[in-house]
């Protein structure tokens, strides 16, 4: 690929273009050498434009999404190029005042109201189904800490009264349907709590540990297809019910080989010396009385995803020991000994890998309400939706997951949604750069556990989080990612501009974004952020500064 071109010249690659034929597969990487030469080289400071609240350019560039200041409203916006003419060289003058304005790089489609009076528009939350050019957006009412106890919530997290998902048909701004969620906690940061495949949306309820999976029919249609939590299957809650009748005062968990009477496995554990269920950690679950007591809490069941995690580590511990007598002890000091460690785990985060299958962290409930996960501990399962089994189980500081993060980190982020741009971002299974930042960042590590429980962090993936502009092709241009990269995040801002250094030209800076005023004039003991969209295609970005008690600046970043 780095020899396609014989020449950087613009006029010249063109030539080569019509001439040469990249090699099976490298179409696309070939032609995305032209935006070493195609870079924003002019910038409009402080362009003069509405006071909106801008999300992010949709993957297929087509539509620019914002919100209102006051988080009540979504308008949508379609790019354009400014037009304009000179009556002598253009090259030689500054751009008129007219070109100069929002409106003309921007045409507003609509603006409609998706909010009403108490809710607010999560601001972070945007998903977007480039297929049917369908938007999903989602409100909520303020967050309240102080909650009553509530039948199956988890204790210690927040509650929200009502969040509500739209489906909006971005093209006319109509909207096809909504799915709320009441007293209920939805992680809407960065759609955290939400993941998109294809038709697929699986939505993660943090309060009541429940995994929602919708499809989106092509009518616009959100209909909710399966739910994960306390139930696996369709018919479990009737298979309890009547297994509960004939057992009564049997308390059971779906263990290893099946439902386990586990007052049979606590006789056998005190009959061979191993103590109870109970005295290591098995709490209500591992009770073994009879009568009106046991009756009680027969009918407390784990919810069905807890089971099959305690059925998996169960089954692996019991495997890893093959002598009947060692067994025992094994599994007391394996198992039992942090039974209610793993009874306390929560799902965290989830995302799809393929139409069957999820990724799930499992933690702390202190770690799944924070923002910085990174030493807390948890585990991430592979579960299969269709067999409602777990699959693979890995720790956070687990050595084997990182290595599948290393290689095949592209799988974590697949994008079948046959995006022309999306499915060319970099990472480092698929860009040498990439995994050369990765590995030095590994080597200068003091701890490889912390290392790996920091890359750990990051997963699962967080749908629609990168950016696939080709600026960002870590195969074409070098920046300081500390300051700018494809992951939507806030940044902050820095006083000089900055710069894109081309690849193979390593003393060649191709061009500078430079967020915030021209005039530099800016309190510097000020705390300001910045932030970056970028056209997935078009050699254009916005930069946004934000100063705490001052206005916000846009800066408009253009190939002229």
């Amino acid at each position: 690929m780095a020899t396609f071109f014989r020449s950087a010249n613009l006029a010249s690659r063109v030539f080569d273009r019509q001439f040469l034929s990249p090699r099976p597969g490298a179409t696309v990487n070939t032609v995305r050498q032209f935006y070493e030469n195609l870079v924003p080289s002019y910038t409009i400071c402080d362009i003069d434009c509405p006071d909106y609240s801008f999300r992010k350019f949709t993957d297929d560039g087509n539509y620019l999404v914002a919100f209102s200041r006051n988080h009540q409203d979504l308008i949508v916006y379609r790019p354009i190029w400014p037009t304009f003419s000179c009556n002598e060289l253009c090259d030689s003058h500054d751009l008129p005042p007219k070109a100069k304005k929002f409106d003309s790089f921007f045409k507003q489609l609509y603006s409609i109201s998706l909010a009403s009076s108490n809710e607010y528009i999560c601001k972070d939350f945007f998903l977007y189904m480039e297929r049917h050019q369908f938007g999903l957006f989602a409100t909520s009412t303020a967050q309240s800490n102080d909650t009553s106890a509530t039948e199956g919530a988890i204790h210690g997290v927040p509650s929200i009264e009502k969040i509500t998902f739209y489906l909006v048909r971005l093209d006319d701004g109509a909207i096809l349907d909504e799915k709320a969620f009441r007293n209920d906690f939805i992680n809407l940061a960065h759609s955290i709590g939400a993941y998109l495949y294809e038709d697929l949306l699986c939505i993660v309820s943090l309060r009541y540990q429940t995994i929602h999976v919708l499809q989106i029919r092509d009518s616009g249609n959100l209909v909710e297809v399966r739910k994960i939590g306390a139930f696996c299957q369709e018919d479990d809650e009737l298979f309890l019910h009547s297994h509960g009748q004939k057992e009564r005062g049997q308390p059971l968990a779906y263990l290893s080989f099946g439902w386990l009477d586990l007052p049979m496995w606590q006789r056998r554990l005190e009959e061979r010396g191993g103590g109870s269920c109970g005295d290591v950690g098995g709490g209500d679950v591992g009770g073994g009385d009879n009568g009106d007591d046991g009756a009680a809490r027969g009918v407390s069941f784990l919810p069905g995803i807890k089971q099959r995690l305690l059925s998996f580590i169960f089954r692996k511990t019991w495997n890893e020991e093959s002598d009947q007598t060692l067994r025992v002890q094994h599994l007391k000091k394996k198992f039992y000994f942090h039974f209610q460690d793993y009874v306390d785990l929560i799902i965290w985060k989830v995302q799809f890998l393929d139409r069957h299958h999820l990724f799930i962290k499992f933690g702390s409930v202190d770690g799944g309400v924070s923002r910085s996960t990174e030493q807390n501990l948890a585990f991430f399962a592979v579960y299969n939706m269709e067999t409602t089994d777990i699959i693979s189980l890995y720790q956070n500081s687990s050595e084997e997951l990182y290595s599948l993060f290393e290689y095949f980190y592209d799988h974590f982020h697949t994008n079948p949604q046959n995006s022309s741009h999306g499915n060319f971002i970099s990472s480092h299974s698929n860009n040498v750069h990439a995994l050369d930042q990765l590995r030095t960042i590994k080597n200068k590590a003091n701890s490889t556990s912390q290392f790996v429980k920091k890359m750990m962090a990051s997963l699962p993936y967080t749908c629609q989080s990168q950016s696939p502009s080709p600026y960002f092709d870590l195969s074409l241009f070098r920046y300081d990612e500390k300051l700018i990269s494809a992951i939507d995040r806030h940044r902050h801002c820095t006083e000089h501009p900055i710069k894109f250094i081309s690849v193979k030209q390593p003393n060649v800076v191709k061009f500078k974004i430079k967020p915030g005023s021209d005039s530099g004039a800016s309190d510097s003991r000020a705390k300001r952020i910045s932030s970056f969209l970028f056209h997935p295609f078009f050699p254009l970005a916005l930069s946004i500064q934000q100063t705490y008690m001052q206005p916000t600046v846009v800066n408009l970043h253009f190939r002229r």
